[in-house]
């Protein structure tokens, strides 16, 4: 996975629910801010709602980013969405041209079925990330840690490869604590709690085997996000994986809901060997960093 250089195509999509018309405000500031960062950027054309929340069916959304896979000139493919549709342009996507043509793509909530069918089906890395943290209310550090974590300042080919480095200004650098254990090691997927469950049944899920499952929500009060563990209990899945990564849940902190999160998970797992920590740096904050899906991390 390489990363990106000055004078770069970028493609922007909207692969969940259509944007609101007013959201062309952002767009263009999005548009000037990664100019500014030396990115020519792509818009996909059915980024803004048509009817109801629908902005194209799931076919033309899916045949645009594969056109956008397609392109050569294209380095990284960023969705500015989310919402609930994100499942239904799966079936419309080709994932050997996908592999064959790997390349960076961003993408957070919603986007999770993406990001993890992705690399269910070729292997390739993607970006549990919102490119539009770039132009919110933290977007000079967001600016300052994306440059520092994807884009290539130097011309040595050993640096084109995404690696978690200890650097506090790296996106994909976070502060945790631990709440069981003291060590895991292994590659992250995962990302929204209720949409990764979207994939459940279906040839997208990915191999949970000897995982790090990472999950966080936005919404959600206890009863639905301790039912939501409890499928995850169910299918067998916390059996499978060897740590857990728990990012922000934002309405259940906001509110302080008790049981709190940390508290379900503990309940619901019901295993004192499992390797457990928790960060308010990854999930949907304006301020959220970075985790890489396929890419293997070690937590001491």
């Amino acid at each position: 996975m390489e990363l990106l250089k000055h004078g770069d195509s970028v493609g922007i999509v909207a692969c969940s629910n259509g944007l609101d018309k007013k959201s062309n405000i952002i767009m263009k500031e999005l548009e000037e801010t990664l100019s500014i960062l030396g990115f020519q950027t792509i818009f996909s054309n059915n980024l803004y709602r048509t009817k109801s929340i629908f902005n194209g069916s799931n076919k033309e959304k899916a045949e645009i980013l594969m056109d956008f896979f397609n392109n050569p000139d294209i380095k990284a493919i960023f969705d500015v969405s989310g919402g609930d549709l994100a499942n239904g342009i799966l079936d419309y996507l080709d994932f050997e041209i996908i592999k064959k043509n790997p390349k960076l793509f961003f993408g957070y909530s919603d986007l999770t079925v993406i990001l993890n069918a992705i690399y269910a089906k070729t292997g390739m890395k993607t970006c549990l990330y919102q490119i539009r943290n770039i132009v919110d209310e933290n977007k000079d550090i967001q600016i300052n840690n994306f440059k520092n974590t994807f884009i290539n300042m130097k011309t040595n080919k050993e640096y084109n490869e995404i690696t978690t480095v200890e650097n506090k200004k790296s996106l994909l650098n976070f502060d945790y604590e631990w709440i069981q254990g003291n060590h895991m090691e292994g590659i992250v997927i995962g990302g929204n709690l209720r949409c990764l469950l979207k994939l459940a049944g279906t040839k997208y899920m990915p191999d949970f085997e000897n995982k790090i499952l990472f999950l966080e929500s936005m919404g959600g009060d206890v009863p639905k996000i301790s039912t939501y563990l409890t499928q995850y209990k169910q299918m067998g899945i916390l059996k499978k994986v060897k740590g857990i990564i728990l990012g922000s849940y934002t309405e259940m902190e906001k509110e302080n809901y008790e049981p709190n999160i940390i508290e379900l998970v503990m309940e619901v797992i019901d295993d004192d060997c499992m390797p457990i920590i928790k960060t308010n740096e990854i999930g949907h904050g304006k301020d959220s960093k970075c985790i890489i899906i396929g890419s293997d991390i070690s937590i001491f």
